[in-house]
């Protein structure tokens, strides 16, 4: 099936506003997360030291930039809809839902981190099990979303009709998510800079390699037209 010059300006412009919401997305979490002992099995001990200047510019670009990922979802979609349309878009629907809710836990890590960092008095741990209670299961709420895009994705793209070539079932969220804690896990040295922003580095080598695929139909696309 031809895609028209439009279509695959679509693809190529949706594919760059993915990888835009990973790297803006990343790099605020980096700035709410990142901990030089890296700390990240600790419970929320990694937060400590981290000052409130630091923590404001990691909540506001982070926050602002995760909405961008429902573009990122739109962008699989039309990879894949060749594929399966209806699948195709309920991996973009729980994508989009699952990175919305995502949005929500980013926008309470400053307050989390506050609340570690300040002076400790007797209500503290019960603020903090009600952050856990209010936010952390939204998390698994994407956590999940993750992995069910993850399957959808895998499956379409094995059965070779969608835009993506069959390999690029290997690239997907969950496995890039892995790749990141394998990292961790046998180089901590490179390993705790990628932990705290492990699924934003995931989603941008995913769109950095579907761009690389949306760039070649662009082009294809184009070459038609003007034949």
């Amino acid at each position: 099936m031809s895609t028209t010059s439009s279509n695959a300006d679509v693809l190529w412009i949706t594919g760059v506003v993915g990888l835009l919401a990973a790297i803006i997305t990343g790099t605020g979490e980096f700035l709410l997360h990142f901990d030089p002992q890296a700390r990240f099995t600790d419970g929320l001990t990694f937060f400590e030291g981290i000052g409130e200047s630091r923590t404001n510019w990691g909540h506001f670009i982070g926050v602002l930039g995760a909405p961008l990922y429902a573009v990122g979802a739109y962008h699989i979609y039309l990879m894949l809809r060749p594929a399966n349309q209806r699948w195709a878009f309920i991996l973009f629907v729980v994508m989009a839902y699952g990175c919305a809710l995502g949005g929500v836990w980013m926008g309470s890590r400053a307050s989390i981190s506050a609340l570690v960092n300040a002076p400790q008095y007797a209500d503290l741990g019960n603020l903090v099990a009600l952050y856990d209670l209010r936010y952390e299961s939204l998390l698994n709420v994407t956590r999940v979303a993750i992995l069910a895009i993850s399957i959808i994705y895998i499956w379409l793209t094995a059965k070779g009709h969608s835009n993506y070539p069959r390999w690029m079932a290997f690239f997907n969220p969950i496995v890039l998510l892995l790749f990141s804690f394998l990292v961790w896990l046998t180089v901590p040295t490179i390993g705790k800079y990628m932990m705290p922003i492990a699924l934003n580095i995931g989603f941008a080598i995913f769109f950095t390699l579907s761009l690389i695929h949306a760039r070649s139909i662009q082009s294809d696309a184009k070459d038609f037209s003007h034949a």
